[in-house]
């Protein structure tokens, strides 16, 4: 684990200059695959005695240095990338559970995810129990006996509900599960789950680590402190079918699940990372000090400025003192909450589209974490295939809007939400 601090290791990590040609910017190895020495090379880095690149779909020299970087800028012990936050999410699942298997969830989960544990993988016969983590025990009493995993987003989307990720870790550390923590929102400049107990981060790279909408990626970060031996894990400590009878709790100890991930999860799923795709992540890795610093102290004052908007019925963003996660976040985001900010317009579902579809500078579109200003009204477009009593769990009402605020200025950003509120008919302000 590196000893740099946060910029420093965005710049630098991962990257060395000698083996590299020489290079300052990290090059773009765009090769599907590369030339063995020889045959006892191959069979070498097959049986993982040497290390080395075999194929793209399991690693690359440019996704190899994004893996080391992001690892270190989360304190873990190896990482590995994905195709994009969704392949994250579920190669990490997949990979660490099979049928007949159970996980406890918060419920306050983004839309895709929620979809993905509600009704995907049960498919194959995976559950999953939905829980506030926030209430006393919640998890330790959600616990069943084929419980596998527990899965939280440290900063809930578009809930913005901050977790107590300590008590969490303790309670899944009791039952000896792996706390998986979706860090998106957060990013690790803002909060490191693993100094709180997590086992397993996980990260949309294509938020806003990559930072300007133009590359779609996911990561794997590996604590390297979960205990696979404790009796629950056979497929970590029995001979692997797939990998010609290795045992992985043996052969790799506290880097087994992150090996398991990409020699099984990347070879089988096939969720590989473009090496241009990492390319263009690991140029927004660079900035994100600065940017994070920025979206957080626009998103701020723009949670402010609504408050004393008499459209607006109520406003939710975790850095306000009204928040109910406020004091949460003098605890887990005490360098800034993030960029996302909710709020509730007086006309409810209808009045809710009339801003969104009228904005100038914030884009009407399904992401966040760009420098630029976005919009969206999840009731009607990212959580509409949810039930009402669904998106009620996940923190989505009628009335919701979600804006990432960009790093734009705030007077032109405030200006641009007034003249969109005009447009709503002022009988519906009542």
């Amino acid at each position: 684990m590196s000893t740099q601090k946060f910029a420093t290791n965005a710049l630098h990590a991962g990257h060395d200059v000698k083996s590299n040609g020489g290079t300052r910017a990290v090059p773009i190895y765009q090769s599907t695959s590369y030339v063995f020495n020889n045959s006892d090379h191959a069979a070498n880095l097959f049986n993982l005695s040497e290390p080395g690149f075999i194929y793209t779909r399991i690693n690359n020299p440019t996704n190899d240095i994004l893996e080391k970087r992001l690892a270190a800028l989360e304190g873990g012990i190896a990482a590995v990338v994905t195709a994009s936050g969704t392949s994250a999410i579920a190669t990490t699942l997949l990979t660490l559970l099979r049928a007949g298997d159970h996980i406890v969830a918060s419920k306050s989960l983004y839309g895709g995810t929620f979809n993905l544990l509600n009704v995907t993988l049960p498919r194959l016969g995976i559950t999953t129990t939905f829980v506030d983590p926030n209430e006393d025990d919640s998890i330790s009493n959600a616990v069943q006996q084929n419980t596998r995993a527990v899965f939280i987003e440290s900063l809930g989307n578009p809930k913005l509900d901050v977790l107590d990720i300590e008590s969490i870790a303790n309670q899944a550390k009791a039952n000896k599960i792996p706390l998986i923590v979706d860090n998106t929102v957060a990013t690790p400049y803002l909060l490191n789950p693993i100094t709180f107990g997590a086992n397993i981060v996980i990260h949309s790279l294509t938020k806003y680590i990559n930072g300007n909408g133009t590359a779609l990626g996911g990561a794997i970060i590996d604590a390297g402190n979960f205990d696979w031996t404790n009796g629950k894990y056979p497929e970590f400590t029995e001979p692997s079918a797939g990998y010609h009878g290795l045992v992985y709790s043996e052969a790799l100890e506290n880097a087994a699940f992150i090996a398991k991930v990409r020699i099984e999860g990347l070879r089988d799923f096939g969720a590989a990372l473009s090496p241009f795709n990492a390319f263009q992540i690991i140029q927004g890795l660079e900035t994100l000090e600065i940017r994070i610093k920025k979206h957080s102290e626009n998103a701020l004052k723009i949670a402010e400025w609504l408050q004393n908007q008499e459209e607006v019925s109520w406003v939710n963003y975790p850095g306000l003192q009204s928040s109910d996660y406020f004091e949460l976040a003098r605890k887990y985001l005490p360098e800034g909450q993030s960029g996302l900010v909710t709020f509730g317009l007086k006309g409810g579902f209808d009045a809710a589209k009339v801003i969104a579809d009228n904005t100038q500078l914030f884009s009407l579109l399904a992401n966040i974490g760009d420098t630029k200003s976005l919009i969206i009204h999840p009731a009607s477009t990212t959580h509409q295939q949810l039930s009402d009593e669904n998106q009620e769990t996940t923190g989505v009402t009628k009335d919701l809007i979600r804006l990432s605020v960009g790093l734009e200025d705030f007077e032109d950003l405030t200006a641009d939400l007034k003249q969109a509120f005009a447009f709503v008919p002022k009988r519906n302000l009542v």
